[in-house]
C-alpha cells in the first residue's frame, strides 16, 4: 500500500546552503547524495511525495533532472521561490502548483478525512485552521519558532534530519500540539 510523504527545501545543487543553513556536509555533491539516499530510504516508487518548494537552486537543469530520476515516488511540487531548474523538469512532477489543499483519508478521524494546507510559506491563519486542518510549510529552514498551539510546522529537510516525513509521522507531531478547537460561536450553535 502506498504512503504519502511531505518535505521541502532540499536546495539540490546549492553549495551556499551548506553554510547558510549550517548543513553537515563537506560539499554540494555529498549533500545531494545524502539527501537522495535518505529520501529513497523511506519512499517507495509507488508512494506520493508532496515537495513544498525550493527543490533545487542551480542553473543546471539537466543535473536536477538526473536527481529527480533517482528519487522514488510520484512527485508533486508546491512552488517555492527557487524553482528555475525544477520548472525545467516539469514532466518529472505530477503537477506543480503555488498552493494546495490536500484531503487524506484517515479512518481514525471522526469524519474520516484530514485536510492539510500545503504552501511554501508559513501562514498565521489558513482555511479550516479552527476546525483542525493542518498547515505544512517550508522556506524558513527551521528559523521560525514552532507554535505549540497551532496545527502547523516547518516540513523542511533542515528540521527533520534531511528526511521526508510520512503522513503518520506528521500526524504524530500534530498530536503533540496543544491545539484545542475554539468554542462555538453563537451563530454556529
Amino acid at each position: 500500500m502506498s504512503q504519502i510523504f511531505f518535505t521541502s527545501d532540499h536546495h539540490f545543487g546549492h553549495a551556499n546552503i551548506i553554510q547558510f543553513s549550517n548543513r553537515p556536509f563537506e560539499n554540494v555533491e555529498a549533500m545531494n547524495r545524502a539527501m537522495i539516499e535518505r529520501w529513497n530510504e523511506k519512499v517507495s516508487p509507488e508512494d506520493e511525495v508532496y515537495h513544498l518548494g525550493d527543490f533545487g537552486l542551480t542553473k543546471d537543469v539537466e543535473a536536477i533532472g538526473r536527481i529527480l530520476d533517482e528519487l522514488h515516488g510520484v512527485k508533486y511540487l508546491i512552488a517555492g521561490n527557487h524553482e528555475g531548474a525544477a520548472m525545467g523538469n516539469r514532466k518529472e512532477f505530477k503537477w506543480i502548483k503555488d498552493y494546495h489543499e490536500l484531503k487524506v483519508k484517515d479512518p481514525e478521524l471522526k469524519n474520516g478525512v484530514q485536510r492539510i494546507v500545503l504552501f511554501h510559506y508559513a501562514m498565521r491563519v489558513w482555511r479550516g485552521d479552527s476546525r483542525g486542518n493542518w498547515h505544512l510549510y517550508g522556506h524558513s529552514h527551521g528559523n521560525l519558532p514552532d507554535l505549540e498551539d497551532r496545527l502547523c510546522f516547518d516540513i523542511g529537510v533542515d528540521c527533520h534530519d534531511f528526511y521526508p516525513l510520512s503522513y503518520q509521522e506528521v500526524k504524530s507531531i500534530m498530536q503533540t500540539k496543544k491545539w484545542t478547537p475554539p468554542p462555538p460561536r453563537v451563530n454556529d450553535v
